[in-house]
């Protein structure tokens, strides 16, 4: 993944609302929870094709999700509870503002499908490395930061207006690469585990 890269620069991006937080006693937990809330309601507004309030929820996940172990860190406050917690909401959201995209028939299901279990088998193999004792693994070329920012993009696209190639939208063709990148990005992942493993 690509912007997983750019962790040390978000870090000094956030530190202004990290600060903030710690002054005021906001936990990570609370920005768990946040992104966690923020993704069930972009799911929905994905779903009513309200795509202005769906994109700015999907930031604000985002955002959240970034916020949780970035102040985590900062206090000190990292925890195997915390941790857990954290990648469940992920997968949550991830199945949440995914299937609100297609939920909606915009986007024909076969194609939603096919997104969704790229995604979740990316993420899936990514952590179950660490359960087989080779340490979590999140190389390959599509990882959760980028595909929330493609969201965005594409949604950006679709209110726009422009012309859909071949009836589809945006997010549609959207969903087509999660599922081809994303099992692209398991695979990757598989054979980096696999080659490690004793």
């Amino acid at each position: 993944m690509t912007l997983d890269r750019l962790r040390p620069y978000t870090a000094i991006l956030l530190r202004p609302f990290t600060d903030f937080s710690s002054r005021v006693g906001i936990t990570p937990n609370f920005f768990s929870v946040l992104s966690f809330l923020a993704a069930i309601a972009a799911g929905f507004a994905f779903y009513a094709q309200n795509l202005v309030l769906a994109l700015v929820l999907v930031f604000v996940n985002a955002f959240s999700d970034a916020l949780d172990g970035t102040l985590a860190r900062a206090l000190k406050k990292e925890s195997l509870r915390g941790d857990f917690l954290d990648h469940v909401i992920d997968r949550y959201a991830d199945l949440f503002i995914i299937i609100g995209i297609f939920a909606n028939e915009t986007v024909p299901w076969p194609i939603g499908v096919f997104g969704l279990t790229g995604v979740l088998m990316s993420s899936y193999i990514g952590t179950q490395a660490q359960a087989v004792g080779v340490g979590r693994y999140y190389g390959g070329v599509l990882g959760r930061a980028d595909r929330l920012v493609l969201i965005l993009g594409a949604g950006i696209l679709d209110i726009l207006g422009l012309s859909h190639p071949y009836s589809l939208p945006f997010l549609g063709w959207l969903l087509l690469v999660f599922g081809v990148m994303g099992h692209f990005t398991a695979v990757q992942r598989f054979l980096h585990v696999w080659r490690r493993m004793r």
